[in-house]
């Protein structure tokens, strides 16, 4: 067994397994208050931090094995949506990113209320092209991985606002982008560099690992798909990525 495999191995095995028992304890301490007893706020409320800390650690576990997954081309093939997996992104980066925000999504019904509520946060998704209506051939939760990790840079580093705009008619493109300090043209490429963080001028350092466009950029190159950066001091940054559909097995 090479070192790779072993690495895998001990995520899958060692890491998987404790996560989930952390993750099924905490829930249930919160939910089954009839059977644990009751709890004060205090230990809702640090209860409900471990809950949220062990799903990220748990995506994160999952971002890194779709990565290695995705190197040895194993991909789950299905047909989907590209606005809907838009959407489904969203909602979970801000579940991790705003708990008020999260509050009021989970209060509102019908697609208008939510476009709304996005809108009203600064967020908008345009789709145009083929994939306005014909759904897209490939992995849905390697694509969805990816628009995650560009949404949730994006959202930290916005000032006001970012947009997702999806189109094509091959290859589906994917843009995402925000009105932030922007990137410096000579550290661009270094975005992609593992635990790399940017500053942002004088505000404090961004809260996060560095792997998220690292991962990105290794998903889209296995999947044969490009990743460009284009932005500057000041004006902000846009993420464009191309991913051909997968040809039917």
């Amino acid at each position: 067994m090479g070192h790779k495999d072993y690495l895998y191995d001990l995520l899958v095995h060692d890491l998987t397994g404790p996560l989930s028992v952390v993750a099924a304890t905490t829930n249930g301490l919160l939910s089954r208050t009839d059977r644990y007893g009751p709890l004060t706020e205090g230990q809702i409320h640090c209860l409900q931090r471990i809950a949220r800390n062990t799903k990220k650690a748990q995506l994160l576990l999952n971002e890194i094995l779709d990565v290695g997954r995705s190197e040895e081309q194993l991909f789950q093939e299905e047909h989907f949506l590209l606005e809907d997996l838009a959407k489904d992104a969203l909602v979970s980066v801000i579940q991790f990113l705003d708990a008020a925000a999260t509050e009021r999504l989970e209060k509102l019904e019908g697609a208008e209320a939510v476009r709304d509520f996005l809108l009203e946060q600064g967020i908008s998704i345009e789709v145009t092209g083929k994939y306005e209506k014909s759904p897209f051939f490939h992995d849905r939760r390697k694509v969805q991985l990816i628009l995650e990790n560009l949404i949730s840079n994006a959202l930290k580093y916005r000032r006001k606002s970012m947009k997702i705009c999806i189109s094509g008619e091959g290859d589906a493109l994917i843009l995402v982008s925000d009105d932030g300090c922007g990137i410096p043209k000579g550290e661009q490429e270094a975005v992609y560099k593992r635990f790399m963080q940017l500053k942002q001028g004088d505000l404090p350092p961004v809260k996060g690992l560095g792997l998220g466009l690292f991962c990105v950029k290794a998903l889209v190159e296995t999947m044969d798909g490009e990743i460009a950066v284009t932005s500057g001091e000041g004006c902000g940054t846009s993420f464009t990525v191309r991913i051909p559909p997968l040809r039917s097995r």
